[in-house]
């Protein structure tokens, strides 16, 4: 499977499935692509995998639930702390999380091991409830600078067209030791920035954090300002 960030040193899938349904979500598509005949991706309904709770990581970057999203409202409360437990006993590895509903790490700030990055995809400033039925990334952005823990990025990705005057300082609040920014990969006809305004977005995040660049290229589709 194509690794989503670089550094990762691998994905671990111990609950899949998600209810945001954004319009490009690449996970949904090989859920009920080439991995559907597998049981734990039956119509990209949320299931926890069990077997992969007996996991144990020696070291190395893993990027927790890249085909779902673990911190939905959906996911049980005990299936969270089944995987922070495996988290836990791993200490000599990092845990990389990234959800579109970061208001729900609150619930776990006192539980969470000191090996864990927490990262939301915030694509943008402006609400697009036609792609995505998740929280609002306003919303998102304020949910994450809330949360008290020193680990944190943000993933602009795939980046929608924006307010540049009030993107980069919501991204500031979260204190993010890092963020990547990228456009979307799979032709999804989404409302992009332009590429003049992303480069000068990329200025903006570089005054304050360590931004790692994606995929960059001309909009395909210029967007919603």
């Amino acid at each position: 499977m194509t690794r989503m960030f670089a550094e990762v040193r691998m994905t671990w899938n111990p609950v899949v499935g998600c209810e945001h349904n954004c319009s490009y979500c690449y996970a949904r598509n090989l859920a009920l692509g080439r991995l559907s005949r597998l049981p734990q991706y039956q119509d990209f309904k949320p299931y926890l995998v069990k077997a992969e709770l007996l996991s144990s990581f020696r070291s190395g970057l893993i990027f927790v639930s890249d085909m779902g999203d673990l911190w939905g409202q959906w996911v049980p409360r005990e299936w969270i702390e089944q995987v922070l437990a495996v988290v836990d006993r791993s200490p000599n590895a990092t845990f990389m999380m990234l959800t579109k509903n970061p208001l729900r790490y609150m619930e776990f700030v006192r539980q969470f091991p000191p090996n864990v990055i927490l990262g939301a995809t915030i694509e943008s400033n402006l609400p697009y409830p036609a792609i995505t039925d998740a929280p609002d990334p306003g919303s998102r952005a304020w949910a994450l600078a809330c949360i008290p823990w020193d680990r944190k990025f943000v993933s602009i990705e795939p980046i929608l067209d924006f307010d540049l005057n009030v993107l980069p300082q919501r991204i500031e609040l979260v204190k993010p030791q890092f963020v990547y920014i990228g456009y979307d990969n799979w032709g999804n006809n989404l409302p992009e920035p332009t590429l003049e305004k992303t480069k000068e977005l990329i200025k903006a995040l570089e005054r304050f954090t360590e931004v790692r660049i994606k995929t960059l290229r001309e909009a395909w589709n210029y967007g919603a300002i």
